[in-house]
């Protein structure tokens, strides 16, 4: 199994609007964040997709991803979900209704803000299309089969939301974060790979980890690898690369890492 990370960003995305800062102005690609999705990949051909986040086409294109099984939302903020008309790429090429997958409470929040994409009776008109998917709803630490990923719902605190991460295998999947339930925390004990949220350094952000604190939580949950995602522009990525723990390491838009 594969993990590719498409967006690392932020719901600003990095270089952000208006900024000159030396991360939004560097020269380094991997600096350059768009807004958060990843693939999961077997060498059969399964993908499933984490999040529609604006950048969602460029970011397709980019990666030559030309299929995709289902989707699995983590929740329902608008840098997670509003790159979702881009599935209607995927309903032309597959004459298929793609299914897509959150908690019970972001189902229902999709149905109502994109009722055209999920009701099927609202239907294009005559010449035109739109994406064809069904929501499936997920419960917290109820197995679920993903396109044939195993998949284990697992929520985190998100301000006023639960966002949900995942384990499947060996790999710990965890964005939007600012705290780990004790049983979300005992569910990623023995993962070998770790993704966890980190904004920035030092001051506390409200509704998302520091770099800091997401050290600390991967350190306690002892992965052999931990990669940091949903960063910021008031961290670059050589920075984050020299003031890292052995074993815990930037992602960034394009990295692909073997899980196993």
């Amino acid at each position: 199994m594969r993990l590719r990370f498409l967006g690392t960003g932020t719901s600003f995305g990095v270089p952000v609007i208006g900024c000159g800062c030396a991360v939004c102005a560097s020269p380094d690609l991997r600096d350059k964040r768009t807004r958060h999705a990843v693939l999961l990949e077997e060498d059969d051909g399964r993908r499933v997709l984490v999040d529609t986040p604006p950048e969602l086409r460029l970011q397709l294109v980019g990666a030559d991803v030309r299929h995709v099984d289902a989707v699995w939302y983590t929740h329902c903020h608008a840098d997670h979900v509003h790159g979702v008309d881009d599935l209607r790429a995927f309903s032309v090429l597959r004459r298929e209704v793609l299914p897509v997958y959150g908690s019970e409470e972001c189902v229902r929040v999709l149905g109502s803000r994109f009722d055209y994409v999920f009701d099927d009776r609202i239907r294009p008109i005559e010449g035109t299309t739109k994406p064809e998917a069904f929501l499936v709803p997920f419960r917290a630490y109820e197995p679920v089969d993903v396109a044939g990923f195993a998949m284990l719902p697992l929520p985190v605190p998100h301000g006023h939301v639960e966002a949900f991460g995942f384990r499947v295998g060996g790999l710990g999947y965890i964005t939007d974060a600012k705290s780990l339930p004790r049983r979300t925390f005992d569910a990623l004990l023995g993962v070998r790979t770790l993704v966890l949220n980190a904004l920035w350094f030092g001051e506390p952000h409200p509704t998302h980890f520091t770099v800091e604190e997401a050290v600390e939580v991967a350190q306690r949950i002892g992965a052999e690898r931990t990669f940091l995602t949903h960063l910021s522009h008031r961290v670059g990525h050589r920075e984050l690369e020299e003031r890292l723990p052995p074993g815990i390491f930037p992602a960034y838009d394009g990295l692909v890492v073997e899980v196993g």
